[in-house]
């Protein structure tokens, strides 16, 4: 009973004793796991990011030059073309327009009145060849009784006078005829239809071949926007050429707060473009005016566009051409020796910037003065050295003093 009596207590102290060590090790501090950054020195850059497309510098948009109908194109999209040789669409003539019933009955009374008309200039044309043929003869008779004395030389002057009179009239009845049938003619073609598909072609084998329209420009077809055949008016346009090789540049739209940092020369980096290595460029203008655009959550901005200049050699970019997509890279600022810190590490402490550093594996809170920021990396100008271990996206809950273990990363 006794032996009883003396293990209980044993026994609720052993109890009590594994609860409060359980519980001592369930709220023992442990240290805080955090991925920890380094802070490094070497170069630096701040750039501008957006989207753009590529242009052709010197785009030509061939047009009709005339009214009339075009042939069916054959050129495609990147087909080369040279300047002033390569044909890159041909033109004939448009169809006449149908006559309505006042205007046909106007053209063939026309017709009628030129017919007559060619018919009176035929008569005249008879009679003055009569009485030239006459006065020829009078002529050659005058001439034979000169020689022999028997007329003067008066009446021989005034036979040669009136033959040569004759002779012009003669000359002016056929001027008078061809005139009045080419009157007939013009009356005539009043009235071809567009069903008159004989007397067309032979008037348009009778002006010659198609008009040729020649390439305005060195390079390839960049587009074609008309391909079949059709009746079009002057300024119509056709297709569009231009030099993909020599006059490559890119555009991208920037919102008005971050153009106001670029400036021409600024060195660009063209990247997301397909190939294996990014593009070089530089900035060779900055749009003075911006445009309002609306952004795909439906809020409105300021944009300015932006050209660059493509330096990079056309045989280490081919593949790319006219309205392809790009990313740009615009370097406004670059350093090749500072103090980097991982953007990640900075928080505001007051109106100051933070962090956490790293040593003996307990956080030691120290502000900082930051230079500038790409969102990575941040020049430190102040508060840290290079080798100096700092806090990653470092917790609310993180103090100053407190013990911290790097996060393993399998």
């Amino acid at each position: 009973m006794r032996q009883r009596r003396f293990s209980r207590p044993i026994l609720i102290l052993a109890t009590v004793a594994l609860v409060g060590a359980g519980l001592a090790w369930a709220f023992w501090p442990r240290p805080t796991i955090l991925d920890i950054g380094e802070v490094t020195r070497g170069p630096m850059q701040v750039t501008i990011n957006e989207e753009g497309r590529t242009r052709v510098r010197q785009a030509y948009m061939v047009s009709t030059p005339v009214n009339g109908r075009l042939l069916r194109v054959e050129g495609l999209p990147g087909d080369p073309v040279e300047k002033d040789k390569t044909v890159v669409a041909r033109m004939r003539p448009a169809d006449p327009a149908v006559l309505d019933v006042r205007t046909r009955e106007q053209a063939l009374a026309a017709v009628d009145a030129a017919r007559a008309a060619t018919q009176v200039a035929e008569a005249n044309l008879e009679a003055a060849t009569a009485d030239y043929d006459l006065l020829l003869s009078d002529l050659e008779r005058s001439r034979r009784l000169a020689a022999s004395g028997t007329i003067s030389h008066a009446a021989l002057d005034r036979a040669e006078g009136a033959a040569r009179a004759a002779e012009a009239r003669q000359h002016t009845a056929e001027a008078a005829v061809a005139q009045r049938k080419a009157e007939l003619q013009s009356a005539e073609a009043q009235l071809i239809g567009i069903a008159d598909h004989t007397q067309l072609h032979a008037l348009e084998a009778r002006l010659g071949e198609e008009l040729s329209i020649l390439s305005p420009s060195d390079g390839v077809i960049l587009r074609v926007i008309t391909t079949d055949e059709q009746i079009l008016a002057a300024g119509a346009p056709i297709l569009e050429v231009g030099d993909i090789r020599e006059g490559l540049e890119a555009v991208v739209e920037l919102i008005s707060s971050d153009a106001v940092q670029v400036r021409v020369g600024n060195p660009v980096r063209i990247a997301a473009w397909g190939g294996a290595t990014d593009l070089a460029g530089t900035v060779t203008r900055v749009d003075p005016f911006a445009v309002t655009k609306v952004s795909a959550l439906g809020v409105e901005e300021q944009r300015v566009p932006v050209v660059i200049a493509i330096d990079t050699p056309p045989d280490l970019r081919d593949g790319i051409g006219h309205g392809f997509r790009i990313e740009a890279h615009i370097v406004i600022w670059q350093a090749e020796d500072v103090t980097r810190v991982p953007a990640s590490a900075l928080f505001r402490e007051g109106g100051d910037w933070a962090v956490f550093v790293i040593a003996d594996d307990t956080a030691e809170l120290r502000t900082v003065r930051i230079g500038h920021n790409n969102g990575q990396e941040a020049e430190v100008l102040d508060g840290l050295a290079p080798g100096d271990l700092v806090a990653l996206y470092p917790p609310a809950g993180l103090s100053s003093g407190q013990s911290v273990e790097r996060r393993q990363v399998d």
